[in-house]
């Protein structure tokens, strides 16, 4: 597949740079790394051709060379063309966009035919090149920081994950992995290298005991059974078993994964033999799909992700090696069709369920309201309107309750630690589960994501829960604006009341 990629610079960088300098540097100086990754790991776009490969022909970094100069020689070497796009204005506004937007319609029309083009950018001025692109029938993949507008995402073929890119492609994965949304798992570094390091001798020693090569799939659903901490749906952070067992040294034992995959010890074992036929997808997925469908049907009540996770990687340890090219469990069950069965991300791990008959509960016991929403109580008048605003903008579609503490408790934690993204972010999340609230990593770097985009400080000495969640509520507002809702007195006062709780005063 004939690939070309745009990256405005300034744009990405900034983003980066307001979330932890050191990711913006990291994407500035190591372009290379993260072109690897694009090449080789990144997903293709929806309806891509079957059995396609990534080839980038086009590479092009569009940057202010009277501020980022210094990163030039970076993008040299990862052969891209730099396009100079000095300040035009004294407020610094540079001519990126329109540039960026010529080249993409000047090759839109070249006789190489490129079937994709990659943007890096969170500029939703893009949106209208992105549907002509659409149009011409052209496959998008979009790289957006922070938060872009709903038309824009919808107007991709595929949107890339931010914690995705952070953690895969510029390497700055924590010990859980921030973007994965798991149920409970080591509540520390070290507990989670400790989870790790007892899968790999796990592996290790059922090579050195097996007389023969041992499936992947087999020690895959024994580490789930024995390594006490071990979680399916995260795999420690890595996201799948492929992962983790390739971010290992098993030297000199050697790794296969053709065939559903075998690893074996060329000192003591016969090579493996090559798989007569390769396994037909489409047969494996169906037979996920009723899997799923018979685990479900024979539960009388929701059935947790993790357990659905582990049974796939027990009977389909193919499937499971990446999750059938998605990379993460979640990826993979949505792009099924479970209907009429319902998935509710909102607990820990997630649920699958079935509307008719289960319903669900909160951790707390309450009844769940609109497919996993915990009961409101009294403001239950506010569900309606918080639920549309998470429909268009993803704000977590929490009760003012649960809002409330998840401050209080990040002002506290603010108290005792620095803030750190991701450790901020692991921390807060175990403290708010620990009060019986559900919650997952996503939705707690949604609100830290949307204070340091709005320019918080941490540490600067505002760090009080009602300062927090009153820049939260302004944040929600601006988003709603710029999605063109209607933010009228009675919508504002709802906003405050919903995430700062009671009056705005």
């Amino acid at each position: 597949m004939k690939s070309a990629l745009f990256v405005d610079f300034d744009n990405v960088y900034s983003g980066l740079r307001k979330l932890d300098p050191a990711m913006a540097e990291q994407f500035a100086q190591k372009p290379q790394r993260w072109m690897q990754w694009l090449v080789s790991s990144l997903e293709l776009p929806e309806h891509a051709p079957a059995d396609a490969r990534r080839r980038v022909l086009v590479r092009r970094c569009y940057l202010n060379p009277q501020v980022y100069q210094r990163f030039r020689p970076s993008f040299n070497l990862a052969g891209f063309e730099i396009i100079d796009c000095p300040a035009l204005t004294s407020e610094g506004k540079t001519s990126t966009d329109i540039h960026m937007v010529l080249d993409i319609v000047d090759l839109l029309q070249h006789e190489a035919h490129y079937d994709e083009f990659i943007v890096f950018s969170a500029d939703a001025d893009f949106t209208p090149v992105l549907r002509k692109l659409r149009r011409w029938d052209r496959r998008t993949t979009v790289l957006a920081i922070g938060f872009p507008s709903a038309a824009y995402r919808a107007s991709a073929d595929l949107l890339i994950d931010q914690d995705s890119f952070v953690r895969d492609a510029l390497g700055f994965r924590d010990e859980e992995g921030a973007a994965v949304e798991s149920g409970p798992s080591p509540t520390s570094p070290a507990g989670a290298a400790h989870v790790v390091g007892a899968a790999q001798q796990l592996i290790r020693r059922k090579v050195a005991e097996s007389s023969a090569p041992i499936a992947l799939s087999l020690l895959a659903s024994t580490i789930l059974k024995e390594v006490e901490g071990m979680d399916a749906t995260s795999w420690a952070g890595f996201g799948s078993f492929r992962k983790l067992v390739e971010a290992s040294d098993f030297a000199p034992c050697v790794v296969c994964w053709d065939g559903g995959g075998v690893i074996h010890d060329p000192r003591r074992h016969a090579p493996p033999k090559a798989t007569a036929s390769k396994v037909r997808v489409e047969d494996e997925l169906d037979a996920v799909i009723r899997l799923i469908r018979t685990e479900v049907a024979a539960s009388p009540q929701p059935v947790p992700c993790g357990r659905i996770a582990q049974l796939i990687t027990v009977r389909h340890g193919a499937i499971a090696e990446d999750w059938n090219g998605s990379g993460s469990f979640r990826k993979m069950i949505e792009s099924l069709d479970l209907s009429p069965l319902a998935i509710d991300w909102s607990g820990a791990g997630g649920r699958i369920y079935e509307p008719s008959r289960h319903s669900l509960a909160s951790a707390n016991g309450a009844k769940a309201v609109g497919g996993g929403v915990a009961d409101w109580g009294k403001d239950a008048d506010l569900l309606p309107l918080a639920t549309q605003i998470h429909d268009v903008i993803n704000a977590p579609l929490f009760p003012p309750a649960n809002y409330q503490a998840l401050f209080r408790l990040l002002a506290a934690d603010l108290v005792e630690h620095p803030f750190d993204l991701n450790e901020t972010g692991k921390r807060l999340r175990d403290k708010v589960r620990a009060e019986g609230r559900p919650i997952n990593r996503s939705q707690v770097s949604w609100i830290l994501l949307g204070l340091l985009l709005r320019g918080h400080q941490f540490g600067g000495g505002q760090d009080d829960h009602v300062t927090l969640a009153r820049k939260t509520a302004d944040n929600v507002r601006s988003l709603c604006l710029r999605e063109q809702m209607i933010v009228d007195a009675n919508v504002d006062a709802s906003i405050s009341r919903w995430i700062v709780g009671g009056r705005d005063t």
